[in-house]
């Protein structure tokens, strides 16, 4: 009888991908059949990005290190219902993406590992070798904040800056999207 609002949890983060979803429809005129490549830790925005992109019907794959894979039941759902790859191959993941996205290696609550994180990522990095092998006219998307030069190169963030921080944006309107969606 009270909506709740999921803004964020250490599972997903689901009002963050609506924002994602509507920059990606705004840049690349449609979501479906696009390639969605998530590049890093298999966390709460990996987790939100695979069901919102199977969903709405984009291919999505995921590139992380053994061990920080995504959720498996989730992983195991976007199998079965659309195309859905997840290996430790970085290029072999980023080939022909339409978008290209990443995450900081130590979320909140994980300071303690930043530094054995940034071992354990090395190479899980949206750089210009990766942007070498994915579509020419490939966006990139950052939940922000952003550690430059370590999950994304200060370059190649700086070449898509306006879609990140477009994406930003989109977060304040896809919020009151909800926010009125759930007092109607």
């Amino acid at each position: 009888s009270i909506p709740i609002i999921n803004g964020l949890t250490d599972y997903c983060h689901p009002c963050q991908v609506l924002a994602d979803l509507m920059t990606i429809r705004e840049y690349k005129g449609g979501l479906p059949g696009t390639k969605l490549c998530y590049i890093g830790d298999g966390n709460n925005m990996t987790n939100s990005l695979i069901v919102g992109g199977i969903k709405t019907g984009m291919e999505v794959s995921v590139a992380c290190p053994k061990g920080y894979e995504p959720d498996a039941e989730l992983m195991a759902w976007a199998k079965k219902n659309g195309k859905f790859t997840c290996t430790d191959n970085v290029l072999e993941t980023a080939k022909d993406a339409d978008v290209l996205y990443t995450d900081v290696w130590a979320s909140m609550g994980q300071e303690s590992e930043a530094e054995e994180r940034k071992k354990i990522f090395k190479g899980y990095q949206i750089n210009a070798d990766v942007m070498n092998v994915a579509n020419k006219k490939a966006m990139v998307l950052h939940c922000l904040p952003a550690h430059r030069e370590e999950e994304i190169t200060a370059e190649v963030f700086e070449a898509h800056a306006n879609e990140i921080f477009d994406e930003a944006e989109n977060r304040m309107h896809t919020i009151k999207a909800v926010i009125v969606a759930t007092i109607s």
